[in-house]
């Protein structure tokens, strides 16, 4: 059973930079894939970045260019640097890993087995 535990969310200024972290505890070692996901009230979660284990890296369209994800695989932590920051990006995030096979990295939330407790972004102006 893998445990995420999501940190770095909080208040920012349009343009500004975030970086949120996801600590991440499995005892089997099995390798996962693992993603950002977000989701505003009444809106449904939407797939942000994710990092297979082969270290391959797919963005939504909406984040491409300002936000990178990152994986320190020693410490099993999972990273998502923002950057330039839209009041739009305002949301809950959630950090999430999968154990399943996919052919390329996937941004879909039920692909996912495990998730985080999330932790708020909000970007004012």
């Amino acid at each position: 059973q893998v445990q995420l535990v999501e940190s770095g969310g909080g208040p920012v200024q349009v343009g500004g930079s975030l970086t949120l972290s996801c600590a991440a505890s499995d005892p089997s070692g099995k390798s996962y894939y693992m993603g950002w996901f977000r989701q505003e009230p009444g809106r449904e979660r939407e797939g942000v970045a994710t990092i297979d284990s082969h270290g391959s890296i797919r963005y939504a369209d909406s984040v491409k260019g300002r936000f990178t994800i990152s994986k320190d695989s020693a410490k099993n932590i999972l990273y998502l640097l923002m950057n330039s920051l839209k009041l739009e990006d305002s949301a809950m995030y959630y950090c999430a890993a999968g154990d399943r096979q996919f052919w390329t990295p996937t941004l879909r939330p039920p692909d996912y087995n495990y998730w985080g407790q999330g932790t708020q972004v909000s970007v004012s102006s």
